[in-house]
């Protein structure tokens, strides 16, 4: 599915791949997205969806690097988690952007 993105999204910087067994120490849930978490993972401070830990380690790969796109740009999404998509710009590039900054490419014929 394609997403047209309708407000510019900065991202909080990149990350590394984190594989599935990872340790991860979960913090505060996030009060404006549901089901994700602040947590540390590797020393990194960054943001999970919770049902991607269990037993205090990641269920599955996981990078939370975020999309850095502007308005306008469109993206081909891969996965919906909660309120954020994991997507992929014409460069080739894969992160996640907040479901609330797209709009469905379909929506706009």
């Amino acid at each position: 599915m394609k997403v047209k993105i309708i407000k510019e999204h900065l991202g909080e910087g990149q990350f590394p791949n984190f594989k599935k067994g990872t340790p991860v120490t979960m913090k505060e849930e996030c009060t404006h997205f549901l089901n994700w978490c602040a947590c540390d993972i590797q020393g990194h401070q960054t943001y999970v969806p919770k049902t991607f830990v269990c037993n205090g380690k990641l269920t599955r790969n996981y990078n939370p690097t975020e999309l850095i796109q502007e308005s306008g740009d469109i993206v081909e999404v891969n996965e919906i988690v909660y309120a954020w998509l994991l997507a992929t710009n014409n460069k080739g590039i894969t992160g996640w952007v907040p479901a609330e900054n797209v709009v469905s490419v379909d929506s706009l014929l």
